[in-house]
């Protein structure tokens, strides 16, 4: 270890593979081809910051450098090569930030360096920091030396941003992934550092720690530092001094800021925000910590206090599970998706504490919304099925509203300009007092029609095949020439007509067939029906060119007549 720096994070730096923890699987890989002597050209390591990559990329340097050999690395007594490598001045080992040489003239200078063999050490290694940062020109420069380098010639990258990397560079590496850090192995890796120091901090303000750092090592360490720094040296550091110092609060105000929601009690609820909004936490952090609880209470059942990364402690985890039992999934499902509309809304207004605020206000109403909504639906299926039967009991009623456009159109043709218009005014005024009635899709159809919708009832009836037609649910399919607007143009009317929302679902089965095909199919059985038919054979054995590509249903009046 580097003794001589104060930084923890440098301090504790691991040296070997054996000090390494959490990447055992990429120690072991790498250890085993460096033994077996297959080493790749270049090494990848990808990973969020803090977790050892180009640390790693040091200890695989001097790994292949360490004039005892792979089998006897140094740990304590470091050899000129491993001590050179440590102190980041070795002549063979060349340490790039990418993002300071970013351009195609340095990865040029890289190249032309590399013609030369190592001085001291058996490989010239070339470490690139941040490798996504060189330009394109700079990686399409690199590709061929990469592919193909001398033997004494070593390549390693590191990125957090593998996705910027060409392809191309990316298959001619040994890819690693570093992961995160596991929460219970940082736990126990800072508790040994902390010992080290002689730190007075208790194992919650660790945990705590932990749950910040989000799996990075050098993170975890930084705030370790930070803490000891400021503490005193006859005084622990407990949780509640650990929030204060992060900007972090107690998650059992949550809790009970949550409680108070659910009872509706408005004064409570923003008084706990008030004393947390006091304690310095940001608007922004409060909420994304009230979706983590929201979170915890959805999921209650099927969680162990080791999958809450040390988010709460025993007390605030049972009680979290206690009164989810008697909260619905609809209400957390809700606050979840107000509070995330909430984070966007705190990008555009002045005052975040006050949005907050209305947002605590807007959850203590909506708690009671599935309710009354599942009262006002039942209400609706009964209107709904009373309008229903009374159509049923009353058919000339229905065809009545069904034949109104023929109708008023007969009446138009021999009233005055101003008759016509008060005619037009009294089938709206009727129409509209029959809300709610479209419970078929030939009536919808028919509500086109009498609304003068003719490019909807065109679509409905060409292009349409129903699938199923329920309470404010249509599904359908369609054919290549249906309007790309008619789903939009659809909705939108039957909001107007109904005052409803109506949901329309497009699906894979075929559903039936449109009404225009109907019809085609309905003419067609009919002209073979009729082909069968003596009088037709008659017409044949008179008329042998004669051809049957019609038929009309004369109604009984219009024979009468």
């Amino acid at each position: 270890m580097n003794k001589n720096t104060k930084v923890l994070a440098l301090k504790y730096r691991p040296q070997t593979f054996a000090d390494l923890i959490g990447q055992n699987v990429v120690a072991e890989t790498i250890l085993n081809s460096i033994e077996a002597n297959k080493v790749p050209n270049a090494y990848l390591f990808t990973g969020i910051r803090g977790i050892g990559k180009t640390t790693i990329a040091r200890i695989v340097a001097k790994s292949l450098n360490c004039s005892n050999g792979i089998g006897k690395i140094c740990k304590e007594d470091l050899c000129e090569n491993c001590k050179s490598i440590s102190n980041s001045n070795h002549i063979d080992v060349l340490e790039m930030d990418a993002a300071s040489k970013t351009g195609v003239d340095d990865v040029r200078d890289l190249i032309e360096f590399s013609r030369y063999g190592p001085t001291t050490a058996k490989y010239k290694i070339f470490i690139i920091d941040e490798v996504h940062m060189l330009s394109k020109q700079a990686f399409n420069a690199l590709l061929k030396t990469l592919e193909e380098p001398p033997e004494y010639l070593k390549f390693i990258f590191a990125t957090t941003e593998i996705k910027k990397i060409p392809i191309t560079v990316v298959s001619r590496c040994q890819r690693f992934d570093l992961s995160r850090i596991k929460s219970l192995e940082l736990f126990d890796f800072i508790k040994k550092i902390k010992d080290k120091e002689n730190g007075n901090v208790s194992d919650e303000a660790l945990k705590l720690i932990v749950k910040i750092s989000e799996g990075s090592v050098r993170d975890a360490l930084s705030l370790l530092d930070r803490a000891l720094l400021t503490l005193s040296k006859d005084k622990e550091l407990d949780l509640k001094s650990a929030q204060k110092i992060f900007g972090y609060f107690d998650k059992s105000q949550l809790i009970s800021l949550f409680e108070f929601i659910l009872k509706g009690n408005e004064k409570e609820v923003l008084s706990i925000y008030r004393e947390i909004y006091n304690q310095g936490v940001e608007p922004k952090v409060f909420l994304n910590d009230f979706l983590e609880i929201l979170y915890y209470f959805k999921n209650a059942n099927s969680l162990s206090m080791d999958s809450t990364n040390f988010e709460l402690n025993d007390d605030e985890f049972d009680k979290i599970k206690e009164i989810s039992q008697n909260v619905k999934n609809e209400i957390l499902i809700l606050f979840w998706q107000f509070c995330v509309k909430s984070l966007s809304e705190l990008e555009i207004v002045s005052n975040q504490h006050l949005s907050i605020e209305m947002l605590l206000i807007r959850l203590i109403h909506l708690k009671d919304v599935k309710n009354i909504n599942s009262e006002n639906i039942k209400n609706e299926n009964i209107t709904k099925t009373n309008i229903k039967s009374k159509l049923i009991q009353n058919k000339n009623e229905r065809d009545d509203l069904f034949d109104l456009k023929d109708k008023a159109s007969s009446i138009g043709q021999m009233k005055s300009i101003i008759q016509e218009k008060n005619i037009e005014e009294e089938k709206n005024e009727d129409i509209d007092n029959k809300k709610n009635i479209i419970n078929s899709f030939e009536q919808l159809i028919e509500f086109c029609s009498l609304k003068k919708e003719m490019k909807l009832k065109y679509e409905l009836e060409k292009n349409v095949n129903l699938v199923s037609f329920e309470k404010q649910r249509i599904e359908i399919s369609f054919n290549e020439n249906l309007d790309k607007d008619f789903i939009k143009n659809l909705s939108s009317k039957l909001y107007d007509w109904t005052n409803l929302r109506w949901i329309i679902t497009l699906s894979k089965i075929k559903g039936q067939p449109s009404k225009k095909e109907k019809e085609i199919n309905l003419k067609n059985d009919l002209i073979k029906e009729l082909k069968d038919t003596s009088i037709y054979k008659d017409v044949l054995s008179k008329f042998t060119d004669a051809e049957l590509i019609d038929v009309k249903n004369i109604e009984k009046e219009e024979l009468d007549d």
